[in-house]
Order: C-alpha cells, then structure tokens, then sequence
C-alpha cells in the first residue's frame, strides 16, 4: 500500500471520506461512485480518486466503491483499529463535557483516565471514567502507557504539562488549549484544536456570500 509523500491536505480529508462512508453504510448504501460521493462532499470525483491513489488502488470502473471495504480501508489507513489509549488532563467545562459526550471509541480510541489539579474531583467519576489527582499522572502513565494526551489546561500550563507528559513518553497531543505546543522530541505530534478559527472561517463566508 502506498504511503509516501502524502500531503497534509490529503490525510485531512480522509476523515471526511470515513464518515460519509460509515453514514452511507449505516443507511445499508451498498455501492456508491466516486461522483456521486463528491457531491454529497462538495468536492470533484477526481479529486476523491487522486487521494485515494496515495494509498492504493480502490475501486472498480464501472462498478464505483464497495461503501463497506472503502469504509475499512480507510479506517484502517486512519488507525481506528489499532484502539489507541488516551488520558484528559484538565477536567473543567470541556474537558467534562468531552468525557461526557465525545463518542471516543468510534474515533478507535480508549478513554481510559481523567487527571485534574482540583481535590473535589479527584476520586469522581465522569460517564464511568475515573477523574485522578495530578499528583497520580507520573504512576499512571508508567503503568499504562496511553498513547495520547488530550490538553484541556488553561493556556498558561499547556506547555509546561506537554512537557511533563512527554517526558513520560506520550507522543501524541490533542490540544484543546489555545497555544501552539513545541517540542524538540522526535516524532511527538500535536493536533491543535482552536474553536475560534472555525468560528472566523464562518465569519469569512457568511461576510463574502
């Protein structure tokens, strides 16, 4: 399977494919073309059938995708079966409100523990996972080896837990905390989340319609 010099703007889109395909298998959507399933995207069928070259070859002309094999493949591509474990550290409102509501596990990933500063949450339970005290987060990392932080710490501790966290050996970030994390440690990837720049992406197109 081809995996080179995939562009950044390629991988972006694969989870768009992954979950139109898995609404269209939900709906028992057997087949579909690559036309077709651009225009429920809002994108070309050529565009669809030169990302998915990046990976290999899918599809049969004539015929379109296997909705349920594409669906797969993708996911597969995207890691959702190799069942990442993750921590939150930071359980105010969104971190809270991700325990409680974000559906992890079909991202592939396996919520496992919560870690917050405040004693009255220690020991308390979000959505049947355990909240833990910071002073815990050394032991329980070396214990379980999650592979991913999800930050939802004020701004002014973000860096400062990335670091701490990294030094434990996680590498992979989910950044709710509106800095630009750094680090010089190989292969460390942080995905940064900022609600605002999607709130102004909007602002752009309902100001230039």
């Amino acid at each position: 399977m081809k995996r080179q010099n995939v562009s950044d703007a390629v991988i972006r889109r694969l989870p768009r494919y992954y979950r139109y395909l898995d609404d269209l298998h939900g709906k028992g959507i057997v087949r579909i073309s690559s036309s077709t399933l651009g225009e429920k995207m809002g994108i070309t069928a050529s565009q669809i059938r030169q990302d998915l070259s990046c990976f290999g070859e899918f599809g049969q002309q004539g015929y379109g995708y296997n909705v349920e094999e594409l669906r797969t493949e993708i996911g597969h591509i995207l890691g959702v079966d190799h069942h990442h474990r993750l921590i939150i550290v930071g359980v105010g409102n969104l971190g809270h409100a991700l325990m409680q509501n974000f559906r992890f596990h079909d991202a592939g990933f396996i919520l496992e523990a919560a870690f917050d500063v405040s004693p009255a949450l220690a020991g308390t339970q979000v959505a049947g996972i355990p909240i833990l005290d910071m002073a815990e987060l050394e032991r329980f990392v070396l214990e379980h080896r999650p592979d991913v932080a999800v930050l939802t710490v004020p701004h002014s501790a973000a860096q400062s837990t990335a670091d701490r966290l990294i030094d434990l050996g996680i590498r992979g970030f989910w950044n709710f905390t509106n800095v630009e994390l750094v680090s010089d440690v190989k292969n460390v990837r942080f995905e940064d989340v900022h609600f605002a720049d999607s709130l102004l992406t909007l602002s752009y197109r309902i100001t230039r319609r």
